[in-house]
């Protein structure tokens, strides 16, 4: 493990020395990396993944040198923030080597923060590793309180473990914040508990509207519940300050008065985040996607295999890549039995 750290920090001797940050077609300065290290999951939640799902072959998966080697490319080019995700990215093996390897970089003051989005299911074994590379923040996904919804929804999740990770993590001084989908015939009249609770232990919850990626067993139509009818729900039950605090996300914030907590609401189709987007994802096999809601993609693999021993084509790469961020998705749920958006999953992607 230590010979490919050397490496790494020997090769960025090449472009250390400033080659500053990225801005878009549309002026937007790109500081925000969504990195995903693996398109597995032990769960199989029913919003995200086809029950049986085929997984990518290990051998096509960038090696824990490449993603240390491209992480570091994106961070010497002006990225100031760096999520790890997945699939769920504590599965894969050796992931806490290359976690680890990539606090180097809040050492040195080049990266702002290093967070990871999780299942939580493997976060009490984890939780203490984590915090000592750094992580001081990191979302968990839970979609219902309720241990039987949450294990139908999940396909087999066990809700006590993931709550038992989150003290675990949260014991370590790591500040936590759920993610729920909202889900029309599933946990549309639990969203207001689901606050109190994340509120009352001391957590801010964002809530997400279903996107429409990939194949999936059930009808998206049937799932989708537009976050204006959450948001109108919640309102007639509390008082809703708007903030102007931003994680680099695209969530739109609010203080609940009456509980104290931040809430926050991530609403790609029926008000669309785009006008300030500062993100690129990077999936697991080195595609670059200056979109989630598109398509277009830049093959960073096949850059970064072709010339091993320079950093020079890569960065070019990265460039050219970026000139083509879209303005905005291409997300709709407009009718029933409707194909997908993008037809990748999101666990392609990285969440």
């Amino acid at each position: 493990m230590e010979d490919w750290r050397g490496v790494c920090h020997l090769r960025r001797a090449e472009i250390r020395k400033g080659q500053g940050s990225v801005i878009d077609p549309f002026g937007r300065s790109v500081t925000y990396l969504r990195l995903s290290v693996t398109d597995r999951c032990d769960l199989r939640c029913t919003y995200c993944m086809a029950e049986k799902m085929t997984f990518l072959p290990k051998r096509e998966l960038l090696t824990l040198e490449e993603l240390d080697r491209l992480a570091t490319a994106f961070i010497d080019k002006g990225i100031r923030k760096l999520r790890i995700t997945g699939g769920e990215p504590l599965v894969r093996r050796d992931v806490m080597s290359f976690i680890e390897a990539m606090s180097r970089h809040l050492d040195s003051g080049a990266l702002d923060e290093l967070t990871l989005t999780t299942n939580g299911t493997l976060l009490e074994k984890f939780a203490p590793r984590l915090a000592s590379a750094g992580v001081r923040r990191l979302n968990v996904s839970i979609d219902s309180l309720d241990p039987d919804k949450y294990a139908r929804i999940t396909r087999g999740g066990d809700l006590a473990k993931v709550l038992d990770g989150i003290k675990a993590a949260t014991a370590e001084g790591m500040r936590i914040k759920i993610n729920a989908v909202a889900l029309k015939q599933d946990n549309a009249g639990e969203l207001p508990a689901m606050v109190e609770w994340a509120h009352g232990h001391g957590h801010d919850i964002t809530i997400i509207e279903a996107m429409p990626m990939g194949e999936i067993s059930d009808d998206r139509f049937d799932q989708y519940l537009p976050l204006s009818v959450v948001r109108e729900n919640l309102e007639s039950r509390w008082t809703l300050t708007p903030l102007a605090h931003r994680t680099g996300g695209p969530a739109r914030y609010v203080k609940v008065e009456e509980t104290g907590g931040q809430l926050g609401f991530i609403t790609p189709l029926t008000h669309n985040f785009c006008e300030g987007c500062n993100r690129v994802r990077l999936t697991c096999t080195g595609q670059l996607y200056m979109c989630l809601g598109q398509e277009d993609k830049a093959d960073l693999r096949a850059v970064m295999r072709d010339n091993p021993g320079s950093d020079e084509a890569l960065i070019a790469a990265i460039d050219e890549a970026i000139s083509r961020k879209p303005k905005g998705h291409d997300f709709v749920i407009d009718r029933p039995g409707s194909a997908p958006a993008v037809p990748r999953h999101m666990s392609v992607t990285g969440g």
